[in-house]
């Protein structure tokens, strides 16, 4: 005979967080990671099991032990990614905003080849961004195009 587990705390969730939830589900941009993390938490609040939730969502029991346990103590930020260990990126979003907008826009008059957008190495190297990291960050200029439109101040 197995012996019962110890009591979980019941998830509640208000309607405010829940409409963030199921926003994030019907998002078409919303990260599949976080989307997951969504439906976990709606149904662990319809007051399913974990065990239940595991074999319907074809994800491990811990999963949704960790994102119901982050939900109960963070609320809705805790189902956001954490900062990643180690050092932190030395190309800022802006440098790559810039190189991106520079990429995009008409050839200039100018004649220094450096500031030129003639420039055969590419507009990136005009401002020390590798194109390597142009390219690997482009998911993050997406969300900054909003931003790029009015320049920093």
């Amino acid at each position: 005979m197995s012996r019962p587990g110890p009591r979980i705390p019941p998830l509640s969730v208000t309607d405010a967080q829940r409409a963030v939830l199921e926003g994030w589900l019907r998002r078409r941009t919303t990260a599949q990671a976080l989307a997951q993390r969504s439906r976990i938490v709606l149904e662990c609040a319809e007051g399913h099991s974990i065990m239940e939730v595991s074999r319907r969502l074809r994800i491990t029991p811990d999963t949704v032990r960790t994102w119901r346990r982050r939900f109960l103590g963070r609320g809705l930020d805790g189902l956001c990614d954490d900062p990643r260990p180690g050092v932190p990126r030395k190309i800022t979003d802006a440098a790559i905003t810039i190189s991106f907008a520079r990429q995009r826009s008409p050839p200039g008059r100018c004649t220094n080849p450096v500031q030129s957008h003639e420039d055969p190495r590419g507009p990136s190297y005009a401002i020390s961004v590798p194109r390597a990291s142009v390219a690997m960050h482009c998911h993050s200029l997406r969300s900054l195009a909003v931003t790029a439109e009015t320049p920093p101040s």
